[in-house]
């Protein structure tokens, strides 16, 4: 028996046939690989017969039959007493890689004929342009909606990620290759075109899975899909009310996290596959929301990559991705996932899984008891911060451990972003950072807009 076994690298083969150069074809086209010929199914060495020019016809077989022609690398080995032929390929440059005319990649274990969809994405990847960047078919300046162009160029000035300052917001649009001369691209007819764009939003709330209570399709430009998708969403979530023992304040704490509800809707509707005709489609469910997003993971992406905090970043729709990056929606490319993690920590049951599935993708957030209340324990608390006196945290509410938590994490996060954070007013946040700088805890350093906090 060989020490490896078939999978996104290794292929087995008997002998040498067409077979051999369909997978030699799969793995070029991925990322390279090696056909084993003299080996069984099961791994065992049944062997082949290797004449004095065997080898160089097969590399003249597989020359004449693969574009452009691939000439693998050929080692005889010999295992079990029996000659076994190896045959590596490296990943290719130029994709996608033909055998008579067919194109074909590896997945998992097996070679994978290429749909046309496929094929042109692997052209895409391979020039490391997108599609979105080609200019939209029988779209005009009077497809799109000037009044939404002018609210991105006013969220983008607001951010101060990207100096707008051209003449007009075609200018503008030019310097960020949203237009293509007076031509929108095909990312900005999807950002701001009028009316149907050709790629729908489908959410439905879900009593079981047959058993429909509400169901909307969005048929919009994309910045109105992210908001009406996060505010029908939002609207069927559950509520619990903490009273915390000041007064009558109450602190609202949502079934999910809302900002882990906003990044899945903003990574649903970026990095799906627009070429794709299936449409997003969302599921609220008593304990689980799903997210459907037409397309596999795009490039070298993997889900064991996704489940690590360091994930590398591959964009399908690079002007999309940009555009709400601009906007500040999002933070910085490959982010998303980790950002989920970290906003589900303090929901104890709460789950977090997604999986590749046949052209599409699929991300869902369960639990099984909704959190009621946002007690973080001394002990956690003294792990983020490591400078608080004994005597200190006994006088610090729970909310205001959670300011302290916030704070230490982001020193320079605003008042308004550690309102939204708590779901708490402006007003409670004000007050209680009071009481934690009376009480020496924190020390405001610098002025409000630029200066930050130090936890003492």
């Amino acid at each position: 028996m060989l020490p490896v076994k078939e999978d996104l690298r290794t292929e087995f083969k008997q002998s040498f046939t067409d077979d051999v150069i369909v997978a030699l074809v799969a793995f070029a086209n991925a990322k390279g690989g090696k056909v084993y010929v003299g080996v069984c199914d099961d791994a065992s060495a049944c062997g082949v017969t290797i004449g004095k020019e065997t080898v160089q016809k097969w590399l003249n077989d597989i020359k004449q039959k693969t574009e452009p022609s691939i000439i693998p690398d050929v080692e005889i080995v010999e295992i079990q007493q029996k000659e076994i032929a190896v045959l590596s390929v490296q990943e290719y440059p130029v994709k996608p890689v033909a055998m008579k005319g067919r194109f074909y990649i590896r997945y998992n274990n097996s070679n994978h004929l290429l749909s046309a969809t496929e094929i042109s994405d692997l052209i895409l990847q391979t020039r490391n342009i997108s599609w979105d960047s080609y200019p939209a078919t029988n779209v005009t300046l009077d497809d799109l909606s000037e009044e939404t162009i002018q609210k991105f160029l006013n969220r983008v000035k607001e951010s101060g990620r990207f100096s707008l300052d051209g003449r007009d917001w075609k200018e503008n649009l030019r310097k960020i290759r949203l237009l293509d001369g007076d031509t929108p691209t095909n990312a900005a007819y999807l950002l701001f075109g009028k009316g149907n764009v050709g790629c729908n939003v489908h959410i439905g709330r879900f009593k079981t899975a047959s058993i429909i209570i509400d169901d909307k399709m969005l048929n919009c430009n994309l910045f109105e899909a992210v908001e009406q998708t996060i505010k029908f969403i939002t609207s069927w979530l559950k509520v619990a009310f903490e009273i915390t023992g000041e007064s009558t304040q109450r602190t609202e704490i949502f079934e999910y996290p809302r900002t882990a509800i906003r990044e899945l809707v903003l990574n649903t509707v970026i990095h799906r596959d627009y070429m794709s005709p299936m449409d997003v489609q969302i599921k609220i469910f008593d304990q689980k929301i799903t997210f459907f997003s037409p397309g596999e993971l795009y490039g070298n992406q993997t889900v064991a990559a996704l489940k690590t905090d360091d994930y590398q970043a591959y964009t399908r729709n690079k002007l999309i991705a940009e555009a709400f990056y601009l906007t500040a929606d999002i933070e910085k490319y490959g982010t998303g996932f980790a950002r989920i993690r970290k906003a589900i920590a303090e929901y104890p049951t709460m789950k977090f899984s997604f999986e590749e599935m046949p052209k599409a993708f699929l991300v869902s957030l369960s639990y099984d008891k909704q959190l009621q209340n946002t007690k973080t324990a001394v002990n956690d608390l003294e792990n983020v911060i490591e400078n608080v006196t004994e005597n200190v945290t006994e006088n610090v509410t729970e909310r205001a451990s959670l300011l302290l938590i916030e704070i230490k994490n982001n020193p320079f996060i605003t008042t308004s972003e550690l309102a939204e954070k708590l779901n708490i007013t402006r007003m409670t946040v004000h007050r209680d950072l009071g009481k934690l700088k009376k009480s020496g805890v924190i020390v405001r350093i610098g002025p409000d807009k630029g200066g930050h906090w130090e936890v003492k």
